[in-house]
Parts: structure tokens; sequence; C-alpha cells
């Protein structure tokens, strides 16, 4: 799910008030595209943004999608991949997978809840625990309600206070030990069918050098849906190169960063800035963060003389600087070197 591009699609139907739905994958068996807690929308005209499959699934999708905007009724769906005797649009891929999605309607009288409060807790920095409920025996509760939880705020959509609190309570308990989960639940008199699923912020990656080889670095990450900003004392860097797929540019002293910027707001930070006397200035700030992967461009000879140079503060800073940042692709020259970074934050974002 590239958080940029689903941002500006909900951003767009939302000003015009149009109706959406969104789709929520809450259940996997065997090999899938996508897995359980992922997530699109689709809007009236069967537009979409967000995919849950390699393409197969998403016109089927968009046309339950316009049963659901009409009726104003959730709808869960279900998609045998492994169905080889079923060749049309694709659901005979030999995928050998089984995949259930849930479709709720979002609607502007309902402010379009609870798909807006999610984005405000993707966009935060900080994770939430939400409950959803995919199946209901009961009346008063329907397929879609939901509860998102964080440890300061607590937001209900459908459901009683009593039920909320239990959802919390389950939902902070299971989700500390795994990011999905669904369960049956017995409450009053019948039985709800609960999915529980961790949210993570969008992460966040601090580039400190603005040279032309920072450019495919921000490109790499923004396609991913990271959201970036980029740091340079220098204003011609800022002024001359191409960062628009960055949230944010900021010029400032290297000295300043931390002043400007809380750091601890990033998951990721490459230093970058082809200065010896400015990356060790950036990596001197970037000691007292909690920022678990600091990449740094350059051979392994210049990275140990940068934190010889650095003396006790270098301590703080063992087992995150990364350097040469990227994992060994192969391959010369901006772009190559950018998928490399990106490909090793990738892979420490993920604990592979």
């Amino acid at each position: 799910m590239n958080y940029r591009r689903l941002t500006q699609f909900f951003s767009s139907r939302r000003q015009r008030r149009q109706p959406l739905a969104l789709a929520t994958v809450f259940e996997t068996r065997g090999s899938t595209y996508s897995k359980a807690g992922a997530r699109m929308l689709i809007d009236e005209n069967g537009i979409f943004q967000g995919m849950l499959s390699g393409g197969c699934l998403e016109g089927d999708l968009a046309i339950r999608a316009q049963q659901v905007i009409e009726s104003r009724k959730p709808q869960i769906v279900s998609y045998d991949l492994a169905a080889d005797d079923d060749e049309l649009w694709g659901l005979g891929i030999g995928c050998d997978g089984l995949m259930r999605v849930l479709l709720q309607p979002l609607s502007s009288d309902q402010e379009y809840q609870p798909f807006t409060t999610l984005v405000e807790l993707l966009s935060g920095t900080e994770q939430a625990a939400a409950a959803t409920v995919v199946n209901s025996e009961i009346d008063a509760i329907e397929a879609g309600a939901s509860l998102l939880n964080t440890s300061n705020t607590s937001e209900c959509f459908g459901l009683g206070v009593d039920i909320a609190e239990r959802l919390r309570e389950k939902a902070l308990e299971t989700l500390a030990t795994v990011d999905v989960a669904l369960e049956d639940l017995s409450v009053n008199g019948g039985v709800i069918q609960v999915f529980y699923s961790l949210i993570r912020p969008v992460p966040r990656v601090l580039i400190l050098g603005a040279g032309l080889d920072a450019e495919p670095v921000v490109s790499f990450s923004a396609e991913l849906g990271w959201r970036c900003t980029v740091v340079d004392h220098r204003p011609a860097y800022i002024d001359n190169n191409d960062f628009a797929a960055a949230e944010q540019t900021l010029c400032c002293p290297v000295q300043a960063t931390c002043e400007q910027l809380n750091l601890d707001d990033f998951d990721m930070a490459v230093v970058m800035s082809h200065h010896l006397a400015s990356d060790r200035g950036y990596l001197r700030q970037l000691a007292d963060s909690d920022i678990a992967y600091i990449g740094l461009l350059g051979p392994a000879g210049r990275r140990r003389r940068v934190l010889e140079e650095l003396g006790d503060t270098a301590e703080k800073l063992l087992g995150r600087v990364h350097g040469p940042a990227g994992l060994d692709l192969g391959g010369r020259g901006p772009a190559a070197i950018a998928l490399s970074i990106v490909a090793e934050m990738q892979r420490v974002l993920t604990d592979r």
C-alpha cells in the first residue's frame, strides 16, 4: 500500500464527497499476492488505489464495491486462487491459496470512518491496534464496526462502550505477539468474528545530503510509500536537484539538524553529504537518536575514519551504522547504488 498515492486518492474523493468502499484482506491460506491486513480503496466509478492481487481480482472487486456503495451494506468475498477449473479473468491462476476480503462502505455523512482515523494513524509516529468485525450474528453490530487504539487514544465506530473495551483489551493482548489474527468472540448471546491487525506508521526516511545521487534514493523510497525528508546545508543542492517525491526538504546548518527536526520521528537515515566534516556532524546528532538504521555512503575505510574521529560518540552508533550503505547487488552509478541502499533498508524494516 503506497501511502502517498492512497492519501492523494482519498483526499481527492473526499473533497468531492464521493462514496468509497474499503477492501480489507482479513484471512489468507496458502500462497497469495497479499496477506491479511492489506487494504485498497475503490470509488463509485470502479477506480481504485492499492492492489490485493497482481491485477486479476481488482476488476471483480470493483464491481462488488459498487454494490456495496449503492446498498451501503458490507460484503465478504472469498477468492479460491487454486481453482484450476475456473480460468475466467484470472481466478484460475494457480497461486494455490485462498483470500477472504471484507468490503465496507465509506461515506461523507459518516466522515469516511474508520478510514479517516486509519490515515491519521499511518501518518503518525506510534503503532496502533485495530479490531474490525468481519462477521456478526448480532443485529446491533454490523460487519465493518471497528476499534482503533493507540497508547493515548481509542476510537470506536459502530460498537458499544462495553464491547469496545473488551475488543481493546483483546487487541492489545493478541497483537503483543502477532501482527494479525482472526478470532470468534461470544458477546451478548451471539458470536462476532473479529480481525485484529497491527497498524504501523508509514516508514520515515531522513536523507542527509542532497546531491544528485540522493534523487534516486528519494524516488525509490517514495515508490515504496515511505515518507522522505531531505536535508542539506548547501542551498544550491536543495534548489538544483529534483526532490518532488520528498515530503519535506530542509536547508539548514549541519549542527542545527536536530534543532529543526525531531530525529526520533524517523525510522531510517542515510548520510550522504560527500563531505567528511558534515558526515561527522550528522552522525554525532544521530548517535543520540533512536534511529535503528543509519546508512553511510563511501568505502569501509572512510567509515572507519569517520567513526574513529567521533571518539566515544561512536559507541552509541554500534550496530546501527551500515557502511558502505546498501546490499551488494552489483552495478554502478547513482540508480544502482540507490537501489542497493533502499533494498537494505527494506530488509531491516522487515527484519529479514
